[in-house]
């Protein structure tokens, strides 16, 4: 989708500080971090959201929680981190294309707000 920031970045249109990427899934830095660690992990394929997840996006979805896990390693964040999924702006998605936040480095509260 040509109008998507986070298409653009996967297909190397947009600049970010990626530090992951494979054929289904590609980790960058968030420009606007919420705490000292925030990567955003997405599919390659444009997905809107949550919504419009479907049969057979199970591999990709397992992909983008080991990703997570893996990054939260590199990243000396293993001991604590939250992983955040925004679904339509009433929660707050401002970009529609399916992503994780991966936050950590600071303790975080519940409820988040």
């Amino acid at each position: 989708m040509s109008d998507c920031i986070f298409c653009r970045i996967v297909q190397g249109q947009a600049p970010a500080r990626i530090l992951y990427r494979d054929d289904e899934v590609t980790a960058f830095h968030d420009l606007h971090p919420q705490a000292p660690v925030h990567l955003l992990i997405v599919p390659n394929r444009h997905i809107a959201g949550v919504a419009e997840v479907g049969p057979g996006d199970e591999p990709m979805l397992g992909k983008l929680f080991i990703v997570a896990r893996r990054l939260a390693e590199e990243m000396d964040i293993g001991d604590g981190y939250r992983l955040v999924v925004n679904s339509g702006p009433l929660a707050g998605q401002s970009v529609f294309h399916l992503h994780l936040h991966l936050l950590g480095g600071r303790p975080f509260r519940w409820p988040p707000g």
